[in-house]
Formats: C-alpha cells, sequence, structure tokens
C-alpha cells in the first residue's frame, strides 16, 4: 500500500452503522439527563394549572402552549418523559431476560427440547406485539402494563437469541472445540461473553424501542393506573378533543415520544444482512 492510500485509509469515515448507534447512544443520554433533571428543567410542578391561561399557543412565555385545563405542556412534557422512559426500562428489561436471555438458554435444553421451544415462541411472535400486550394488560392487573408490554416485545427478542446461539453451537469453531474434548461449560461461558459483548447493546435498545411504543399505545387506548403524572401516552390520549384546535397540545407529546424511540432505533442499528 502507497504512503497516500494508507493516509487515505486512516481518514476513511466511519460505517454508517457506527454513526448511527453513537448518535442513538447520545440522544438516549440526553433524555436520561432530563428525566435527572427533570424537577429543575420545568418550571411548573406536576399538573399544575393556570386557568387563566388556559389554551395558549406556544409563545415567549408557555414555549409549548398551555392545553384545554391550563397545564404548561413543556413542563407535563418533562414530567411524562421521567414517567414513559423508566417504565420503557422496566419493560425491556423483562424482554431481555424473558426473551434474550430466555432464547440463549433454551439451545443448551436437553433432549432438542430447544427446537420445540422455539416452536411455540415463534407461534406466539406471530401475534402483533401491540395485540399481544392488549391481551395480557386484559390478563392482568391495571398495574401490569409494564409487564405486558415486557412479555410482548420478548418473543423477538427470544428468537433473535436463539438463533445466534444456535449458529454458535453449530459453528466449525465449537465442533473442533468439542473434539478437542473442551467442556460444553467453557463453551458456553464463551458463546455467553460474544453475544453480551456483540449484541447486547442492539438487544437492549430494540427491545426499549417496541416497549416504548407498547407502553404508549396502552396507556393511550385507557390501560394502566390512574396516576397524576401522566405519561406520554395519556398526555396524547388527553388531547383528543382538541387535535384541530390546539393542535400543541398533541404535537409535542408525539414528537417527544417519536424522538425517544428513533433515538433508541438507532441505537440498535441492524447489522448488514440482519433482519429488520
Amino acid at each position: 500500500m502507497t504512503q497516500a492510500a494508507a493516509t487515505s485509509a486512516s481518514f476513511r469515515s466511519p460505517p454508517l452503522g457506527s454513526i448511527a448507534r453513537a448518535t442513538g447512544l447520545v440522544g438516549l443520554g440526553v433524555f436520561v439527563l432530563l428525566i435527572a433533571l427533570s424537577d429543575v428543567i420545568a418550571r411548573a410542578p406536576v399538573g399544575k394549572e393556570y386557568h387563566a391561561l388556559a389554551g395558549q399557543a406556544p409563545s415567549a412565555v408557555f414555549i409549548f402552549g398551555t392545553d384545554a385545563l391550563g397545564h404548561d405542556l413543556f413542563s407535563e412534557t418533562i414530567h411524562a418523559i421521567a414517567v414513559s422512559v423508566p417504565a420503557a426500562v422496566a419493560a425491556a428489561f423483562v424482554a431481555i431476560v424473558l426473551g434474550a436471555v430466555a432464547g440463549f438458554a433454551a439451545v443448551r435444553l436437553p433432549m432438542r427440547l430447544g427446537q420445540p421451544a422455539r416452536g411455540v415462541v415463534g407461534v406466539i411472535g406471530a401475534v402483533p406485539a401491540l395485540l399481544l400486550a392488549i391481551v395480557l394488560a386484559l390478563l392482568l392487573s391495571r398495574n401490569g402494563i409494564v409487564f405486558a408490554a415486557g412479555l410482548a416485545a420478548a418473543p423477538a427478542a427470544f428468537m433473535r437469541s436463539f438463533d445466534r446461539a444456535e449458529a454458535f453451537a453449530d459453528s466449525r469453531h465449537a465442533e473442533f472445540a468439542r473434539a478437542t474434548g473442551i467442556p460444553a461449560t467453557t463453551l458456553l461461558r464463551r458463546d455467553l461473553v460474544y453475544e453480551i459483548r456483540a449484541h447486547l447493546i442492539s438487544v437492549a435498545c430494540r427491545s426499549l424501542a417496541l416497549a416504548t411504543m407498547l407502553l404508549a399505545t396502552l396507556s393511550f387506548v385507557g390501560f394502566g393506573e390512574m396516576t397524576h403524572t401522566r405519561d406520554l401516552g395519556r398526555m396524547i390520549a388527553d388531547a383528543r378533543p382538541m387535535y384541530l384546535v390546539e393542535w400543541w397540545s398533541l404535537v409535542f407529546p408525539v414528537l417527544a415520544l417519536m424522538v425517544f424511540i428513533l433515538f433508541a432505533r438507532m441505537a440498535a442499528f441492524l447489522d448488514e444482512g440482519e433482519a429488520p
């Protein structure tokens, strides 16, 4: 390689996937900062009503405007983010444990039980995640929608993790290692370390994006505990009567939800050749 070619290669721009992941992780970090500082950033406490200023369009005083009850929409959106994001993180954790971790472990089930388990989960996963979340939310209590969303997101994580773990177990490297007497527990540890190192961020962020969509939709249609602090889905639902009049009461919660999901999906950027 010539010196010019080497210099050109050294300044080659990073791949799109790396840029997307970095952007997504930075964006998620900004949301974490917003949540940590929510009580400082939000000028009004939760549910504070300015009755005389109800229905105000965005202005220098209320940058997101106010809704029909006089809530400062900027403050309410910040408070709603502080409710929606931790709930989505909890649901994503359920999806990782009962989906990704369970899928990895299922490959090692005795008596070739892994493939039947994969088939059952595949049938469940064929049901749209939202419909599955609604059914689970109906079966659980009003306080169980986080668990319902996590369970609904788990099949997709299970199947991805199972397929990767099966590819590891059937690889030539694994066959050679078994032939040379390397214990199965050592191979399991190796595969687990590789899975965590190579895919944990993508699995977590993909589950986070799906869980956020499911929770917001469940809240929008009326599931979940009715508390003083609204999440983004409930904010969008509460704005329904005024969609065509006070557009700002809808636009800003929707934008906050869309931007968070976008950052999560960017952080879980698909590798080349990976199915969406």
